[in-house]
């Protein structure tokens, strides 16, 4: 998988990317993630990426060129007809698993991160999604890009050890993940379930799906619907 992402800040996913999953997912060459400063497509010799509103009001406002060249040309380098371009906005559709997973199978994703007070409106025109990854603000895009990142590449072939471990997590099947334990079997009188300790696997599988069912209607009664 070819992650392109386009910032104006690369520098905040150089932690992010460079441990744990994502850095074994890359070293696997199972993805490859490059960073691209927008102003690299500015004409100006500022190198201007936004500009303040027609009509007024607070703040600045991407410019549509920067975004436009650089799509086209990370397009072209791929092939226009495998790249899955995404607008990272509050106005998107809202992130969540089953949308992870239409990702995840795409050759060709490009991530814009946003920044300033937000976008010309001519950019949702160039891009074929738009996703938040909640209802609230924040300063820019590029924390989002980092999320919508792991919850992609995790599901990758190869890049999980045990890659049974993606069926019993939260929001697979709209269920929360069942309880979990491991040792010591008491601690400060708090007891492990025990069914989880008598070796049987039928009765185990049993009572995850039930426990799984019940915090479900607890938490997020929503999924069941």
């Amino acid at each position: 998988m070819k992650i392109d992402i386009l910032t104006l800040f690369p520098e905040m996913f150089k932690g992010v990317f460079d441990e744990s999953m994502i850095k074994i997912a890359k070293s696997k060459g199972l993805v490859d993630i490059e960073l691209h400063n927008l102003r690299n497509w500015t004409s100006d010799r500022h190198r201007t990426v936004d500009d303040k509103p027609y009509g007024g009001g607070p703040g600045m406002v991407m410019k549509v060129e920067p975004i436009d060249r650089a799509l086209k040309e990370l397009r072209s380098r791929y092939g226009s007809t495998n790249s899955l371009a995404v607008l990272l906005t509050p106005q998107g559709e809202k992130f969540n698993q089953k949308r992870s997973k239409s990702l995840s199978i795409n050759d060709h994703v490009i991530l814009i991160c946003g920044h300033y007070e937000g976008f010309d409106d001519r950019i949702r025109s160039l891009v074929d999604k738009e996703i938040s990854i909640g209802d609230y603000v924040l300063t820019c895009g590029e924390l989002p890009a980092m999320i919508l990142c792991d919850s992609m590449i995790r599901l990758l072939p190869g890049v999980l050890g045990d890659k049974d471990s993606l069926l019993d997590e939260s929001f697979e099947n709209d269920l929360l993940e069942y309880p979990q334990y491991t040792r010591p079997d008491e601690y400060n009188g708090m007891k492990v379930p025990e069914v989880l300790l008598n070796g049987n696997h039928k009765e185990i599988l049993s009572w995850q799906k039930e426990q799984s069912i019940l915090r479900t209607k607890e938490r997020r009664p929503e999924l069941l619907k």
